[in-house]
């Protein structure tokens, strides 16, 4: 059964994907249509999911489902992802991204493949202080406080070199 996403619980488990460019008002339309019904027969064994979805920043979507009223499946799971790779097939974009996220001066999202993170961070186009979308968020309570960090705080800070005293 699909919710509205600010109605699921704190608890609620949460998944990322996240495009490999930014999403246009005409793909954030056709991913909410084709995903509200999808996510409306979303089930798992037979047991209706309490679910839901969100386009955030124009580049990530987030899907929720409330563990508390039936627990999902590994079998549900992997259709909710086909349903996203789905999705990405009909758009032409990438929903496994796995580039390094950030946020740039002017608010918009910009990536950074992994074998261009070091020059980025080298150039200073990745600060300790550059915000970071933390894609590992597990729960709609940790997507809420920790969506955006700093990068020192995320997987990047092996990026950094420490300044010893």
């Amino acid at each position: 059964m699909y919710i509205d996403f600010d109605k699921l619980p704190d608890t609620a488990r949460v998944w990322v994907y996240q495009a490999n460019r930014s999403l246009t008002d005409g793909d954030i339309k056709t991913i909410d249509e084709a995903l509200q019904p999808a996510l409306s027969q979303w089930a798992a064994h037979g047991q209706p999911l309490l679910a839901s979805a969100k386009v955030v920043n124009s580049r990530f979507v987030v899907v929720g489902v409330d563990e508390g009223y039936t627990l999902p499946s590994g079998c549900s799971i992997d259709a909710s992802m086909r349903t996203v790779q789905e999705i990405g097939r009909q758009l032409a974009v990438d929903f496994f991204d796995r580039s390094a996220a950030v946020q740039v001066a002017d608010g918009t999202v910009q990536t950074f493949a992994l074998p261009a993170i070091k020059r980025a961070v080298a150039d200073g186009l990745i600060t300790p202080d550059t915000t970071v979308f933390n894609t590992l968020v597990k729960t709609k309570a940790e997507f809420m406080a920790e969506w955006r960090i700093p990068a020192i705080t995320s997987w990047l800070k092996r990026y950094f070199k420490t300044i010893e005293a």
